[in-house]
């Protein structure tokens, strides 16, 4: 977390905020504070989420848009942790931090079940992983704003891509690869069928698998428009990630979750040799953000990140693909 934002948080600030919600004292634990401060609490003998952001990373409208956005979703019958109203009434509450900004606190349900363990990453929960995602797009094409200063930004705002400013001063060839990538991806087209609002980051570790084999997914915080091919990119990305044969990775994991998707929405299949630039998009991406965030190395006690990071720079200094698979026959 940005110290800027940490140095303000305080216990009156959570008091405030469980005031707002009606949680009770005793009801609630911190689960994370990474980008925001991630509270776990009861109330009503109904489990939940606690989030608390600040108003130097989003707005408050960008965060109305991001739960309105969610409720339309769960209201579609898609499977997403709903955002919970405050006891007034409201979906984002604001909180003074004392030094002219604010926290700003949301509320979502506790998804239903736990992360999908090894013994369940199957064909059979990739179907139903590739449907979520399906139907997430299918009922982003019918979506509008409920107001037009609440919309989420689009995938290539600065905010979102500038990343360059991260990378290391000897690696100018790597930002030189990223400019001519993305511009690029700037020249594909934004029509309704193909681009609209995207999670961004529907990766395995942001979804719950109940019981019953449902999907639950959350964490929307990175929520923008974007190209739907973008959000598969950005499933295949994590879901090969560190495997020791990532080309295989890709076709146990794809036909199934694509089965799944197909269902739900359909995407122009010219659209997938759009894949490998996105997945080197995220990859430069995820490069230069873990430097910013925790430098060169070694990554003790990081595995996933000190796995991503091993010989790197030099893939990506060559330019390689990041998976050597045809995408544009799917």
């Amino acid at each position: 977390m940005e110290p800027r934002i940490k140095t303000r948080f305080n216990d009156p600030i959570l008091h405030a905020a469980m005031q707002r919600y009606d949680i009770a004292e005793g009801n609630i634990r911190l689960l994370d504070g990474f980008e925001s401060f991630l509270f776990e609490f009861e109330r009503d003998g109904q489990p939940g989420i606690l989030r608390l952001g600040h108003s130097l990373r989003r707005s408050p409208q960008l965060i109305q848009a991001e739960v309105d956005w969610i409720n339309y979703l769960a209201a579609g019958g898609a499977g997403v942790a709903r955002a919970l109203f405050s006891a007034s009434g409201r979906l984002v509450e604001a909180l003074d931090d004392g030094q002219g900004g604010q926290f700003l606190a949301t509320a979502f349900e506790r998804a239903r079940g736990k992360d999908a363990d090894d013994s369940e990453w199957t064909p059979a929960l990739f179907e139903r992983y590739g449907e979520l995602i399906g139907r997430i797009h299918a009922l982003s094409r019918s979506y509008t704003p409920p107001h037009p200063d609440c919309v989420r930004y689009a995938w290539d705002e600065d905010d979102n891509v500038n990343v360059v400013q991260f990378l290391p001063a000897q690696d100018g060839d790597i930002a030189a690869h990223f400019a001519v990538l993305l511009k690029y991806l700037q020249t594909l087209p934004r029509d309704n069928a193909s681009y609209g609002l995207i999670h961004q980051d529907a990766h395995r570790s942001n979804f719950f698998v109940d019981e019953t084999g449902r999907l639950t997914l959350f964490d929307f915080d990175d929520c923008c428009y974007g190209h739907y091919i973008y959000d598969l990119a950005m499933v295949i990305f994590y879901a090969i990630t560190n495997h020791p044969e990532p080309a295989a990775a890709v076709a146990e994991f794809l036909p199934a979750f694509l089965q799944g998707y197909r269902r739900e929405n359909h995407l122009d299949a010219a659209w997938f040799k759009e894949i490998p630039p996105f997945l080197k998009l995220r990859e430069i991406d995820l490069y230069a953000v873990i430097h910013r965030s925790i430098g060169p190395g070694p990554y003790e006690g990081m595995p996933w990140i000190r796995g991503f990071m091993h010989g790197r720079r030099e893939r990506l200094l060559e330019n390689l693909p990041y998976v050597a698979y045809d995408f544009a026959n799917l």
